[in-house]
């Protein structure tokens, strides 16, 4: 059969508040036009982020209701263990309550100030937690990675040449460990073939750098190489998985996305001593090694979740309706970084709003108004997010790429809100060229994307 269909059954549902747009131009002002700051019930349709936003299966909550409360040495802690070695291959596991949490981990154990951490491209609490200790976050993606639209199958590979001459220009004592984050989220969610993970490992190994992934999205990055790298369409995602975390050292996930779980997180290595680093570590801000800031229940919904997202027919599907929004919005004129990843499709703010400059802040711009046509609320992945502010002389820098991302929760919408927001953002298109732009008011020193508050240079009326 051509068409591909939702691999479950509905079996629980939740209502939508529907709005007017008079109501969410209302609701927008009360938020500083910042749409972080929007009570979720005045959402229609929330595409913020694909973290901890999952429904989770009837077996998952199953799970929860045998997820055993222990202080220390719940039997639930050791299922999720086994779950995170079976998957990933790791020996040393250690629970966190997201995955932000699992990066302060292990920036403040590998880190100090001076450092430098590579990364095809860190994303934005990433890049927090490595500057929280002093060190620096450097971004090599390759040049295809920056031109959204070129077609390219991995355009979130990091830039191997890059790599090896930063090494050789600061020294591998200025190099505690590089990071590969897959898929690349701030890159446009584009994956990271395994050649790419095979040629910067080599490297690392060859000057005796820990290599680590960002594990988010391991499952949607695993499915991809099968699709599109040759050599792998008839191996299993499983198989493909364990071979891309073979090469690494260790790995932190944020379980919240292809974890298909609501919270939790971990960090996870080879190696003995580090590991009693972390887990001491752990313990300080965290909570014991044997449940690390969350529930027995979590636990168990996190071990489930790991070999579920591993199902073929869910990544079929799942990638199916990324592609099937790119591709509708996309003939109908509207720029995204091409081809479409596996958890979001990125729209192109600077090119699709080509009259409001970078530091008129296009993704801002257009993250507003898609929540005015449609109540769809996204999210900036631009100068917003990813520029700076001189603190001296409050000059600000514009970000290499101006996005916006509308990120698919897992097993949460249907077609016909798929075909929904086709119809919002095509109908935003045929005005865009009557918006302007929009300033800041209001920004904290640091992740200032979640808490700013903004004005129009423009009539949203």
């Amino acid at each position: 059969m051509r068409t591909i269909i939702e691999p479950f059954r509905i079996k629980v549902v939740e209502p939508i508040r529907m709005t007017t747009r008079d109501e969410r131009l209302h609701l927008l002002r009360e938020a500083g036009h910042n749409v972080f700051l929007l009570r979720s019930e005045d959402v229609l349709l929330d595409l913020l982020t694909d973290s901890g936003t999952s429904a989770m299966s009837a077996e998952q909550w199953a799970g929860m209701m045998r997820g055993d409360e222990s202080y220390a040495g719940s039997p639930s802690y050791y299922r999720f263990e086994e779950a995170v070695r079976e998957v990933f291959g790791f020996q040393y596991v250690i629970p966190t309550h997201q995955g932000r949490a699992a990066e302060r981990i292990l920036f403040q154990t590998l880190c100090s100030p001076g450092d430098m951490v590579p990364s095809n491209t860190h994303f934005d609490t990433t890049r927090a937690n490595v500057e929280a200790v002093g060190a620096r976050a450097v971004d090599l993606l390759v040049p295809e990675g920056l031109r959204p639209s070129d077609v390219h199958p991995f355009k979130g590979n990091m830039d191997v040449a890059r790599l090896e001459a930063l090494i050789q220009e600061e020294g591998v004592d200025r190099i505690p460990l590089v990071m590969l984050t897959m898929t690349n989220n701030s890159g446009g969610g584009q994956p990271v073939s395994m050649a790419n993970v095979r040629a910067v490992a080599e490297v690392c190994r060859s000057h005796g750098i820990p290599l680590y992934v960002d594990a988010c999205r391991f499952a949607e990055n695993a499915y991809l190489i099968k699709l599109r790298e040759e050599g792998f369409e008839d191996r299993s995602v499983r198989e493909i998985a364990l071979e891309i975390f073979s090469w690494a050292d260790g790995c932190t996930m944020s379980a919240k996305k292809d974890g298909l779980a609501n919270i939790g997180g971990f960090v996870a290595t080879r190696d003995e001593e580090l590991a009693r680093q972390q887990r001491n570590l752990l313990i300080l801000t965290e909570g014991f090694p044997t449940y690390g800031g969350l529930a027995g229940r979590d636990l168990e919904a996190i071990a489930i979740g790991l070999r579920e997202v591993l199902e073929e027919d869910y990544l079929e599907y799942r990638l199916a309706s990324v592609r099937y929004l790119g591709e509708a919005i996309a003939a109908g004129g509207v720029p995204i970084v091409q081809p479409p990843g596996g958890h979001a499709v990125y729209i192109d703010a600077a090119a699709f709003l080509p009259h409001v400059t970078p530091l008129e802040l296009p993704g801002q711009t257009l993250v507003a108004e898609l929540y005015l046509e449609g109540g769809i609320r996204g999210v900036e992945v631009g100068t917003v997010m990813f520029g700076r502010r001189d603190p001296e002389t409050g000059q600000e820098s514009a970000a290499p790429m101006e996005l916006v991302r509308l990120a698919l929760p897992r097993r949460v919408y249907t077609q016909s809100h798929v075909d929904y927001m086709v119809e919002a953002i095509l109908a935003f298109a045929q005005r865009r060229e009557r918006v302007g732009g929009f300033r800041f008011t209001y920004q904290a020193p640091v992740l200032r994307h979640f808490t700013a508050r903004f004005e129009p240079l423009y009539s949203l009326a």
